[in-house]
């Protein structure tokens, strides 16, 4: 169900935007699955004109503060959320040493179950909650928030040692994702 004060209406803006991972799975303590994520990010720059200004990466969702530069936001958001559940879930199935596996399927399973337009499985939760980033206070508020998730969640001490997380570049370092500043 979508909620009609949480869509893109202006394709060209500047959103924050989370996605979450259903149930709040902690899928992304693994590397292998996070890497999807980021693979995924870069893929749609260069190919999609996705332009991220902000990201993090958390064990349950990522946030993004993003625009793009040709096409529909909307459309590339889609893409990226099907095809990253995708790969993800084929990874999950077929890694023998995922000690959760079994488990995290029957949850995707149920999840997938419960909405009409998902084959089997349903990976990440249906909102988005985009918020266009209309004002600088804004802007600055979203980012902070950002970079300061994985220090608040007590994973790292300064925001910039977390490796999934555009920290790195606005305190002057290369991460693992082009980021445009804000």
């Amino acid at each position: 169900m979508h909620s009609s004060g949480y869509k893109i209406r202006n394709q060209q803006g500047i959103y924050f935007i989370t996605f979450a991972v259903v149930e709040w799975i902690d899928v992304f303590t693994r590397r292998q699955y996070a890497d999807v994520v980021v693979d995924s990010l870069n893929y749609c720059q260069k190919e999609k004109g996705l332009e991220i200004d902000a990201w993090c990466l958390m064990s349950n969702h990522l946030h993004l503060i993003i625009s793009s530069s040709k096409g529909e936001l909307s459309d590339v958001l889609r893409d990226f959320k099907k095809f990253t559940a995708s790969k993800i879930l084929k990874s999950i199935e077929n890694n023998v040493q995922e000690s959760r596996r079994a488990w995290m399927l029957w949850i995707f399973k149920s999840a997938g179950a419960k909405n009409s337009n998902n084959k089997i499985y349903q990976f990440w939760r249906q909102s988005n909650q985009p918020k266009e980033l209309e004002t600088n206070k804004f802007k600055d508020e979203k980012l902070n928030y950002i970079h300061m998730n994985p220090v608040e969640a007590g994973v790292v001490n300064e925001a910039e040692h977390y490796r999934y997380s555009s920290a790195i570049d606005y305190s002057g370092g290369k991460g693992l994702v082009e980021v445009c500043f804000l």
